[in-house]
Protein backbone atom coordinates (compact mmCIF):
# COMPACT_ATOMS: atom_id res chain seq x y z
CA UNK A 1 0.00 0.00 0.00
CA UNK A 2 1.76 3.47 -0.94
CA UNK A 3 -0.32 5.62 1.40
CA UNK A 4 -3.71 7.02 1.00
CA UNK A 5 -4.61 7.11 -2.49
CA UNK A 6 -4.96 3.37 -2.91
CA UNK A 7 -7.58 3.17 0.18
CA UNK A 8 -9.68 5.83 -0.53
CA UNK A 9 -11.24 7.05 -4.02
CA UNK A 10 -13.87 9.61 -4.17
CA UNK A 11 -15.15 11.44 -7.29
CA UNK A 12 -17.44 14.22 -6.80
CA UNK A 13 -20.29 15.14 -9.44
CA UNK A 14 -19.91 19.13 -9.92
CA UNK A 15 -22.73 21.63 -11.94
CA UNK A 16 -23.09 21.23 -15.65
CA UNK A 17 -21.86 17.15 -16.06
CA UNK A 18 -18.76 17.90 -14.89
CA UNK A 19 -16.51 15.27 -12.85
CA UNK A 20 -14.11 16.74 -10.66
CA UNK A 21 -11.57 14.29 -9.42
CA UNK A 22 -10.43 15.19 -5.99
CA UNK A 23 -7.30 14.18 -4.53
CA UNK A 24 -7.73 11.67 -1.18
CA UNK A 25 -4.80 12.54 0.48
CA UNK A 26 -5.17 16.09 -0.17
CA UNK A 27 -8.60 15.53 1.34
CA UNK A 28 -7.12 14.15 4.41
CA UNK A 29 -4.41 16.37 5.06
CA UNK A 30 -6.89 18.83 5.94
CA UNK A 31 -8.90 16.97 8.20
CA UNK A 32 -8.38 17.79 12.60
CA UNK A 33 -8.19 14.14 13.09
CA UNK A 34 -4.99 11.96 13.28
CA UNK A 35 -5.47 9.36 10.78
CA UNK A 36 -2.66 6.48 10.83
CA UNK A 37 -3.16 3.17 8.25
CA UNK A 38 -1.48 0.08 9.76
CA UNK A 39 -0.63 -3.15 8.01
CA UNK A 40 -0.82 -6.63 8.90
CA UNK A 41 2.09 -6.19 10.95
CA UNK A 42 0.91 -2.81 13.15
CA UNK A 43 3.76 -1.07 10.82
CA UNK A 44 2.72 2.42 9.63
CA UNK A 45 1.77 2.84 6.35
CA UNK A 46 0.40 6.27 6.02
CA UNK A 47 -0.60 9.14 8.20
CA UNK A 48 -1.78 12.62 8.16
CA UNK A 49 -0.72 15.86 9.12
CA UNK A 50 -2.79 15.97 12.28
CA UNK A 51 -1.81 12.49 13.25
CA UNK A 52 1.76 13.94 12.94
CA UNK A 53 0.92 16.56 15.01
CA UNK A 54 -0.84 14.55 17.65
CA UNK A 55 2.33 12.01 18.07
CA UNK A 56 4.96 14.84 17.89
CA UNK A 57 6.50 13.17 14.88
CA UNK A 58 7.50 13.41 11.32
CA UNK A 59 5.64 11.59 8.46
CA UNK A 60 9.00 10.55 7.66
CA UNK A 61 9.62 8.99 11.07
CA UNK A 62 6.44 8.06 11.59
CA UNK A 63 6.19 5.72 8.43
CA UNK A 64 7.26 2.30 8.43
CA UNK A 65 7.59 2.48 12.36
CA UNK A 66 6.02 0.12 14.40
CA UNK A 67 2.74 0.81 16.66
CA UNK A 68 4.74 -0.81 19.08
CA UNK A 69 7.20 2.09 19.53
CA UNK A 70 4.45 4.83 20.05
CA UNK A 71 2.30 2.91 22.83
CA UNK A 72 2.94 -0.19 25.25
CA UNK A 73 2.31 -3.56 23.27
CA UNK A 74 -0.39 -4.20 25.80
CA UNK A 75 -2.68 -0.79 25.38
CA UNK A 76 -6.00 -1.44 24.31
CA UNK A 77 -5.44 0.25 20.64
CA UNK A 78 -3.43 -3.40 20.04
CA UNK A 79 -7.03 -5.41 21.39
CA UNK A 80 -8.94 -2.43 19.17
CA UNK A 81 -6.99 -3.73 16.04
CA UNK A 82 -7.25 -7.11 16.39
CA UNK A 83 -11.11 -6.88 16.90
CA UNK A 84 -11.38 -5.14 13.93
CA UNK A 85 -9.54 -7.25 11.69
CA UNK A 86 -10.88 -10.49 12.76
CA UNK A 87 -14.56 -8.94 12.89
CA UNK A 88 -14.36 -6.44 9.93
CA UNK A 89 -15.99 -4.02 11.72
CA UNK A 90 -14.87 -0.04 12.95
CA UNK A 91 -14.84 -0.12 16.98
CA UNK A 92 -14.41 3.04 19.31
CA UNK A 93 -12.76 3.28 22.73
CA UNK A 94 -13.42 6.41 24.79
CA UNK A 95 -11.72 8.43 27.15
CA UNK A 96 -8.34 6.82 26.79
CA UNK A 97 -4.48 7.31 27.99
CA UNK A 98 -1.59 7.40 25.37
CA UNK A 99 1.59 7.75 27.33
CA UNK A 100 4.92 7.07 25.04
CA UNK A 101 7.88 7.89 24.71
CA UNK A 102 7.23 10.29 22.43
CA UNK A 103 3.49 12.20 23.58
CA UNK A 104 1.83 12.16 27.07
CA UNK A 105 -2.14 12.64 25.96
CA UNK A 106 -5.55 12.08 28.39
CA UNK A 107 -9.26 11.60 27.63
CA UNK A 108 -8.29 10.52 23.84
CA UNK A 109 -10.85 8.35 21.69
CA UNK A 110 -9.76 6.35 19.19
CA UNK A 111 -11.55 4.26 16.27
CA UNK A 112 -10.47 1.75 14.81
CA UNK A 113 -11.93 0.51 11.18
CA UNK A 114 -10.66 -2.14 8.91
CA UNK A 115 -9.39 -1.12 5.05
CA UNK A 116 -11.62 -3.56 3.27
CA UNK A 117 -10.21 -3.70 0.25
CA UNK A 118 -6.57 -4.89 2.00
CA UNK A 119 -6.60 -7.65 4.37
CA UNK A 120 -5.15 -6.76 7.44
CA UNK A 121 -5.00 -3.12 7.31
CA UNK A 122 -6.48 -1.06 9.70
CA UNK A 123 -6.99 2.56 9.82
CA UNK A 124 -6.76 4.60 13.24
CA UNK A 125 -8.47 7.65 14.11
CA UNK A 126 -7.42 9.34 16.97
CA UNK A 127 -8.91 12.50 18.92
CA UNK A 128 -7.70 14.33 22.42
CA UNK A 129 -10.98 15.45 23.85
CA UNK A 130 -9.40 16.85 27.03
CA UNK A 131 -9.12 20.50 25.73
CA UNK A 132 -13.12 20.09 24.59
CA UNK A 133 -13.97 18.68 28.49
CA UNK A 134 -11.60 21.70 30.07
CA UNK A 135 -13.35 24.25 28.00
CA UNK A 136 -16.95 23.05 29.30
CA UNK A 137 -15.28 23.00 32.71
CA UNK A 138 -14.69 26.50 31.98
CA UNK A 139 -17.36 27.55 30.82
CA UNK A 140 -19.52 26.01 33.99
CA UNK A 141 -17.37 27.60 36.33
CA UNK A 142 -17.66 30.96 34.42
CA UNK A 143 -21.19 30.81 35.24
CA UNK A 144 -20.62 30.16 38.90
CA UNK A 145 -18.44 33.25 38.99
CA UNK A 146 -20.94 35.59 37.48
CA UNK A 147 -23.41 34.25 40.09
CA UNK A 148 -20.55 35.40 42.43
CA UNK A 149 -20.95 38.76 41.17
CA UNK A 150 -24.10 39.78 41.41
CA UNK A 151 -24.01 38.11 44.87
CA UNK A 152 -20.64 39.97 45.46
CA UNK A 153 -22.84 43.40 44.83
CA UNK A 154 -25.18 42.48 47.37
CA UNK A 155 -22.67 41.82 50.33
CA UNK A 156 -20.66 45.03 49.18
CA UNK A 157 -24.14 46.91 49.48
CA UNK A 158 -25.76 45.23 52.53
CA UNK A 159 -22.37 43.47 54.85
CA UNK A 160 -19.93 46.23 54.53
CA UNK A 161 -20.99 48.97 55.80
CA UNK A 162 -23.01 47.40 59.07
CA UNK A 163 -19.13 45.44 59.62
CA UNK A 164 -17.69 48.82 59.44
CA UNK A 165 -20.15 49.80 62.53
CA UNK A 166 -19.34 46.24 64.29
CA UNK A 167 -15.54 46.63 63.93
CA UNK A 168 -15.57 50.01 64.87
CA UNK A 169 -18.16 48.95 68.08
CA UNK A 170 -15.28 46.15 68.89
CA UNK A 171 -12.49 48.58 68.63
CA UNK A 172 -13.79 51.00 71.40
CA UNK A 173 -14.99 47.76 74.12
CA UNK A 174 -11.67 46.56 73.88
CA UNK A 175 -10.35 49.91 74.79
CA UNK A 176 -12.62 49.82 77.63
CA UNK A 177 -13.14 46.27 78.60
CA UNK A 178 -11.92 44.40 81.48
CA UNK A 179 -8.97 42.28 80.66
CA UNK A 180 -10.66 38.94 80.39
CA UNK A 181 -13.51 41.01 77.77
CA UNK A 182 -10.38 42.24 75.70
CA UNK A 183 -9.86 38.47 74.04
CA UNK A 184 -13.62 38.83 72.64
CA UNK A 185 -12.80 42.23 71.42
CA UNK A 186 -10.77 41.40 69.12
CA UNK A 187 -12.07 38.09 68.46
CA UNK A 188 -14.80 40.24 67.19
CA UNK A 189 -12.47 42.58 65.69
CA UNK A 190 -11.06 40.02 63.62
CA UNK A 191 -13.81 38.18 62.52
CA UNK A 192 -15.41 41.29 60.86
CA UNK A 193 -12.30 41.86 59.05
CA UNK A 194 -12.12 38.01 57.96
CA UNK A 195 -15.28 38.87 56.50
CA UNK A 196 -14.68 42.08 54.87
CA UNK A 197 -12.16 40.54 53.30
CA UNK A 198 -14.16 38.17 52.07
CA UNK A 199 -16.33 40.15 50.59
CA UNK A 200 -13.82 42.02 49.02
CA UNK A 201 -11.98 38.80 47.40
CA UNK A 202 -15.59 38.12 45.70
CA UNK A 203 -16.00 41.69 43.87
CA UNK A 204 -13.18 40.95 42.13
CA UNK A 205 -15.17 38.59 39.91
CA UNK A 206 -16.88 41.48 38.88
CA UNK A 207 -17.20 42.61 35.34
CA UNK A 208 -13.78 44.86 34.50
CA UNK A 209 -12.81 45.83 30.82
CA UNK A 210 -9.35 43.86 30.24
CA UNK A 211 -6.28 46.51 29.44
CA UNK A 212 -5.43 43.92 26.11
CA UNK A 213 -2.01 44.89 24.59
CA UNK A 214 1.52 42.76 23.50
CA UNK A 215 2.24 41.11 26.94
CA UNK A 216 5.97 39.42 26.80
CA UNK A 217 5.18 36.27 28.70
CA UNK A 218 8.76 35.17 29.34
CA UNK A 219 8.82 38.57 30.96
CA UNK A 220 5.68 38.32 33.04
CA UNK A 221 7.52 34.55 34.38
CA UNK A 222 9.94 36.03 35.34
CA UNK A 223 8.44 38.95 37.78
CA UNK A 224 6.27 36.25 39.16
CA UNK A 225 9.14 33.67 39.51
CA UNK A 226 11.08 36.74 41.61
CA UNK A 227 8.71 37.32 44.02
CA UNK A 228 7.60 33.83 44.77
CA UNK A 229 11.44 33.26 45.13
CA UNK A 230 11.83 36.31 47.54
CA UNK A 231 8.46 34.98 49.60
CA UNK A 232 6.48 31.84 49.48
CA UNK A 233 8.78 29.91 47.88
CA UNK A 234 12.19 30.50 48.97
CA UNK A 235 13.00 27.05 49.70
CA UNK A 236 11.81 25.47 46.09
CA UNK A 237 13.75 25.20 43.03
CA UNK A 238 12.28 26.47 39.72
CA UNK A 239 12.94 25.05 36.53
CA UNK A 240 12.57 27.17 33.41
CA UNK A 241 11.93 25.81 29.52
CA UNK A 242 10.90 28.49 27.59
CA UNK A 243 10.49 28.79 23.73
CA UNK A 244 12.37 32.01 23.03
CA UNK A 245 10.63 32.46 19.56
CA UNK A 246 7.33 32.69 20.99
CA UNK A 247 5.43 35.79 19.91
CA UNK A 248 3.82 37.93 22.26
CA UNK A 249 0.35 37.04 23.73
CA UNK A 250 -2.69 39.11 23.61
CA UNK A 251 -3.53 40.30 27.33
CA UNK A 252 -3.67 42.26 30.68
CA UNK A 253 -0.27 42.21 31.92
CA UNK A 254 -1.49 42.84 35.63
CA UNK A 255 -3.99 39.99 35.43
CA UNK A 256 -1.69 37.89 33.75
CA UNK A 257 0.24 38.14 36.72
CA UNK A 258 -2.44 37.67 39.24
CA UNK A 259 -3.06 34.46 37.22
CA UNK A 260 -0.09 32.89 37.34
CA UNK A 261 1.36 34.36 40.37
CA UNK A 262 -1.87 32.34 42.59
CA UNK A 263 -0.73 29.47 40.35
CA UNK A 264 2.47 29.15 41.39
CA UNK A 265 1.55 29.82 45.10
CA UNK A 266 -0.89 26.91 44.66
CA UNK A 267 2.02 24.77 43.33
CA UNK A 268 4.39 25.88 46.65
CA UNK A 269 1.78 24.91 49.09
CA UNK A 270 1.18 21.71 47.70
CA UNK A 271 4.76 20.80 47.71
CA UNK A 272 5.20 21.80 51.76
CA UNK A 273 1.84 20.30 52.56
CA UNK A 274 3.44 16.89 51.45
CA UNK A 275 6.65 17.67 53.08
CA UNK A 276 8.81 17.11 50.28
CA UNK A 277 12.60 18.01 50.89
CA UNK A 278 13.08 18.53 46.87
CA UNK A 279 9.92 20.39 45.80
CA UNK A 280 10.61 22.19 42.09
CA UNK A 281 8.34 23.99 40.32
CA UNK A 282 8.38 23.75 36.37
CA UNK A 283 7.50 26.71 34.26
CA UNK A 284 7.24 26.15 30.37
CA UNK A 285 5.73 27.72 27.63
CA UNK A 286 5.32 26.83 23.97
CA UNK A 287 3.04 26.44 21.29
CA UNK A 288 0.53 23.40 21.38
CA UNK A 289 -0.53 22.21 18.03
CA UNK A 290 -3.92 20.94 17.02
CA UNK A 291 -6.08 22.95 19.81
CA UNK A 292 -8.10 25.93 17.62
CA UNK A 293 -10.93 27.79 19.90
CA UNK A 294 -12.66 31.12 18.85
CA UNK A 295 -11.71 34.37 20.73
CA UNK A 296 -13.31 36.59 22.99
CA UNK A 297 -13.89 38.59 20.15
CA UNK A 298 -15.20 36.47 17.71
CA UNK A 299 -12.49 36.19 15.23
CA UNK A 300 -10.43 32.79 14.71
CA UNK A 301 -7.52 32.48 16.24
CA UNK A 302 -4.34 30.92 14.91
CA UNK A 303 -3.99 26.78 14.90
CA UNK A 304 -1.26 27.03 17.14
CA UNK A 305 -1.85 28.79 20.50
CA UNK A 306 0.77 29.90 23.14
CA UNK A 307 0.90 27.94 25.95
CA UNK A 308 2.15 28.63 29.61
CA UNK A 309 2.18 25.53 32.38
CA UNK A 310 2.83 25.57 35.92
CA UNK A 311 3.84 22.13 37.19
CA UNK A 312 4.83 20.98 40.43
CA UNK A 313 5.89 17.76 41.78
CA UNK A 314 3.75 17.84 45.00
CA UNK A 315 0.96 15.21 45.89
CA UNK A 316 -1.08 15.65 43.65
CA UNK A 317 -4.97 16.97 43.49
CA UNK A 318 -7.60 14.67 45.20
CA UNK A 319 -10.34 12.66 42.74
CA UNK A 320 -13.20 13.65 44.49
CA UNK A 321 -12.66 17.56 43.09
CA UNK A 322 -10.63 17.53 40.10
CA UNK A 323 -13.96 17.60 38.17
CA UNK A 324 -14.94 20.67 40.41
CA UNK A 325 -11.85 22.72 40.71
CA UNK A 326 -12.41 25.84 39.24
CA UNK A 327 -15.88 26.37 40.63
CA UNK A 328 -15.95 28.88 43.63
CA UNK A 329 -15.92 27.46 46.84
CA UNK A 330 -13.69 24.32 46.29
CA UNK A 331 -10.75 23.95 47.70
CA UNK A 332 -8.22 21.57 48.80
CA UNK A 333 -6.88 23.88 51.66
CA UNK A 334 -8.52 23.30 54.91
CA UNK A 335 -8.63 27.39 55.54
CA UNK A 336 -8.88 27.90 51.69
CA UNK A 337 -11.91 30.51 50.29
CA UNK A 338 -12.10 28.29 47.10
CA UNK A 339 -11.95 31.52 44.80
CA UNK A 340 -8.66 31.38 44.31
CA UNK A 341 -8.66 29.08 40.60
CA UNK A 342 -12.39 29.87 40.61
CA UNK A 343 -10.87 33.75 40.14
CA UNK A 344 -7.73 32.36 37.39
CA UNK A 345 -10.32 30.40 35.73
CA UNK A 346 -12.31 33.55 35.02
CA UNK A 347 -9.57 36.26 33.92
CA UNK A 348 -8.49 33.47 31.58
CA UNK A 349 -11.73 32.80 29.91
CA UNK A 350 -11.83 36.80 29.79
CA UNK A 351 -8.80 36.54 27.53
CA UNK A 352 -10.68 34.08 25.36
CA UNK A 353 -8.08 31.84 26.41
CA UNK A 354 -8.37 27.93 28.05
CA UNK A 355 -7.03 26.65 31.52
CA UNK A 356 -6.97 23.10 31.77
CA UNK A 357 -5.10 20.44 34.63
CA UNK A 358 -3.59 17.24 34.49
CA UNK A 359 -3.01 16.06 37.93
CA UNK A 360 -1.45 12.17 39.55
CA UNK A 361 0.17 11.79 42.39
CA UNK A 362 3.65 13.26 42.43
CA UNK A 363 2.75 15.96 39.52
CA UNK A 364 0.64 18.04 38.69
CA UNK A 365 0.74 20.59 36.00
CA UNK A 366 -1.64 23.62 34.79
CA UNK A 367 -1.49 24.53 31.70
CA UNK A 368 -3.12 27.74 30.29
CA UNK A 369 -3.56 29.14 25.99
CA UNK A 370 -3.57 32.16 25.39
CA UNK A 371 -4.44 33.75 22.29
CA UNK A 372 -1.33 35.38 20.21
CA UNK A 373 -0.72 38.77 19.51
CA UNK A 374 -1.56 40.29 16.33
CA UNK A 375 0.35 43.17 15.20
CA UNK A 376 -2.04 45.64 13.32
CA UNK A 377 -0.07 47.17 11.34
CA UNK A 378 1.35 43.43 10.20
CA UNK A 379 0.96 43.25 6.02
CA UNK A 380 -0.18 46.64 5.84
CA UNK A 381 1.52 48.04 2.30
Amino acid sequence: MSGFKKAFKLVRRAPHEKRVRLDPAHILETLPIAVVVLDEQDVISDVNYAAEEFFGASKTILQHSNLGELLPVDHPVFLMMERARGAGVSIAEHDLVLEGPRMARRGCTVLAAPVLEYPGYVMLTFQDESAAKALDQQMSARNAARSITGMAAILAHEVKNPLSGIRGAAQLLELNAAPQDKELAVLIRDEADRIRAMVERMETFGEKNLERQSVNIHRVLEHVRKLASSGFAAKVKFIETYDPSLPHVLGDRGQLIQVLLNLVKNAAEAISGGDKQDGEIHLTTGFQHGVRLSAATGRSRPNLPLFVAVRDNGPGIPEDIRRHLFEPFVSTKAAGSGLGLALVAKIIADHGGLIDVDTRPGRTEFRIHLPVYEDPEEGVN
